[in-house]
């Protein structure tokens, strides 16, 4: 095998996944839509965070919601664990892991009846306040204490 080869198989192999920003603000909410593919309705509907929510058979427990700053490309993840409590049988676990909004099929439930997937977080954490999502401040004008220098007058040479 060439060394060419063998440095792009180590790349490939090495690189991480390209998911879009970081998503490290954390949110209280999950916003989640689940299809019931049996009647073929969609619902939306909120998760909050340590919470555990029903949809048909299914119980979903949101662990952490989290959504990318401002300045970065937007991206929410969700840690999500999804019991399916069916009548006449033990309660089985359909999923547990992270999903992302932009990514739904990256990390997705596999169930006969019911698709569920993240849309977004809402509701940020308080004091969880994120230098980089604050505006610059405007420019300050010089102090009255020290003038600004004069210009010299046009046409004269520098020193």
């Amino acid at each position: 095998m060439s060394l060419r080869l063998l440095l792009a198989l180590v790349t490939v192999v090495l690189a991480p996944p390209a998911i879009a920003g970081r998503v490290d603000v954390p949110y209280r909410i999950a916003v989640l839509r689940g299809l019931d593919k049996i009647t073929a309705r969609v619902r939306t509907f909120e998760a909050p965070v340590g919470e555990t929510v029903g949809f048909g058979t299914l119980e979903i427990r949101v662990e952490a919601c989290f959504r990318s700053p401002p300045v970065e490309p937007p991206e929410a993840a969700a840690f999500l664990v999804i019991d399916a409590v069916d009548p006449g049988r033990p309660r089985r676990r359909a999923f547990s892991g992270w999903m992302f909004a932009s990514s739904p099929s990256l990390s997705a439930l596999e169930h006969p009846v019911y698709d569920v997937w993240l849309l977004d977080c809402r509701e940020r954490l308080e004091g969880e306040e994120d230098a980089a999502a604050a505006p610059p401040s405007p420019p300050q004008p010089p102090s009255a204490e020290a003038p600004a220098a004069p210009l010299p007058p046009a046409g004269a040479k520098p020193r």
